[in-house]
């Protein structure tokens, strides 16, 4: 392990405002705590080891550590040493020494997605990864030199899969996310293993960034909100070392969704603005209005709210002679009438957000159906605010239809989010079968 990388012991630390001499005291007043009445041989120089990569503790250094730092017992047993030191929620920084580490972190957490003690990054932690992007020059590549040589012909391979993989309709790439997955490990080893041109190693980081993206697309669908966040973070890291601003720019804007979803809106501005400011293609600067729109909404924010979506619609309407990036290059003015009638609703302009979700509704095609079952929550939401319920019920369980055919959790519960809603309707025809469907989906 490369020495530059900071060590998650020193991230522990650092968090608490700690010194090495601090931590080494800490674990010694835990030895003597112990019933046994344990001495520790820790000090500064063994703290100092083990930051540096230099040495290991041993299973009862590990277990005073975690006493140090309040850490529970099945946390060390659910994970090896580092990987169960708090601070782990910190984004890993970007730079080309971090790109591993980067994609294994995230691996780590997508494996382990069932023991968390958060849901998603600070909003001031996205804030800080987001001005590092901004404003940190990327390095220059280097190579692993005592691996296997990584031709042209091998990642020309790996482009084609996984640029399948990722063209597969909706309802088919639930299936496939293990493949997804394998990709990205596989293109993680070459990386940390091989021996690779400059270009070469462009291409493999820009994959990984790719792969990254969209397999944290896939945590974020199943409600993995940690594994999604790590993976968008090795994808930031990578997209960075590959010099795609785009490419950059787009996780961000991933990372700014998470935080509207999770009603933590808030964390979606900062990121948003750094993007908007280095990223030149309409198509990507009308996604990242729009979605800034939804922050503000969120937020209360009427004026800043639609000073985006006409931004968004005038960057639509622009044409390049360029393509747009793939990571928007599904942007339409469905998506833009959809999420402008989500910020009407939000602004509470009921009226207003059911025209815009109807007519937004009408111009998506068939082929986006996780899409779809999101527009169709946010037209059944507009449809009760409108007391129209018999409509609402309809679209409801086409939604929950569409949600469970496809495999798509957080759409599942997205509609589950409505029965609130229909309570005071339980006497209109269907509305209790529809809460006996959502108790048990």
């Amino acid at each position: 392990m490369d020495d530059q990388i900071r060590h998650p012991l020193a991230y522990a630390r650092a968090l608490r405002g700690w010194s090495q001499t601090d931590l080494a005291a800490r674990i010694h007043r835990a030895a003597r705590n112990r019933p046994e009445g344990l001495r520790s041989g820790a000090d500064k120089a063994a703290v100092s080891k083990w930051e540096n990569w230099r040495k290991t503790p041993g299973i009862e250094s590990q277990l005073l550590i975690a006493e140090a730092f309040d850490v529970p017992i099945a946390d060390l047993e659910a994970c090896e040493w580092p990987h169960w030191l708090p601070g782990q929620e910190l984004p890993v920084p970007l730079g080309s020494a971090f790109t591993v580490l980067a994609l294994r972190d995230a691996q780590r957490a997508a494996m382990d997605h069932r023991r968390r003690t958060f849901m998603a990054f600070s909003a001031l932690a996205l804030a800080g990864l987001s001005t590092q992007w901004a404003a940190l020059e990327p390095d220059r590549l280097t190579t692993t030199l005592n691996g296997k040589r990584v031709d042209a012909e091998l990642v020309d391979w790996l482009e084609g899969t996984s640029a399948e993989l990722t063209a597969l309709p909706t309802e088919q790439r639930q299936h496939t996310a293990k493949l997804m997955d394998a990709q990205l490990d596989t293109v993680t080893d070459l990386l940390e293993q091989g021996r690779y041109t400059e270009s070469i190693g462009q291409r493999l980081h820009l994959l990984a960034a790719s792969l990254a993206s969209t397999c944290g697309w896939h945590r974020f669908d199943q409600g993995q909100h940690h594994a999604a966040g790590k993976l968008w973070n090795a994808a930031l890291t990578n997209a960075h070392a590959a010099h795609d601003r785009d490419l950059g720019a787009g996780v961000l804007s991933d990372f700014a969704y998470q935080s509207i979803w999770l009603t933590r809106p808030d964390a979606a501005v900062e990121p948003l603005s750094q993007a908007l400011i280095h990223t030149r293609h309409p198509t990507a600067r009308s996604l990242l209005h729009l979605r800034r729109a939804r922050a503000h909404a969120a937020l209360g924010a009427a004026s800043y709210c639609r000073r985006d979506l006409a931004a968004a619609e005038t960057a639509l309407l622009t044409d390049s002679p360029d393509p747009a990036p793939a990571w928007c290059r599904w942007m339409s003015t469905a998506d833009l009438a959809v999420d402008s009638g989500q910020c009407m609703l939000d602004l509470g302009h009921v009226a207003e957000a059911h025209t815009r979700i109807d007519e937004g509704m009408s111009l998506l095609p068939r082929s986006r159906d996780k899409t779809r079952g999101i527009f169709l929550t946010y037209e059944a939401r507009s449809l009760l605010q409108a007391r129209d319920v018999e409509q609402a019920l309809a679209v409801t369980n086409q939604a929950l239809d569409l949600a469970t055919r496809i495999g798509a959790d957080r759409c599942v519960t997205l509609v589950r989010e409505l029965a609130p809603a229909f309570k005071p309707y339980c006497q209109v025809d269907g509305v209790a079968d529809l809460m006996d469907r959502l108790r048990v989906s």
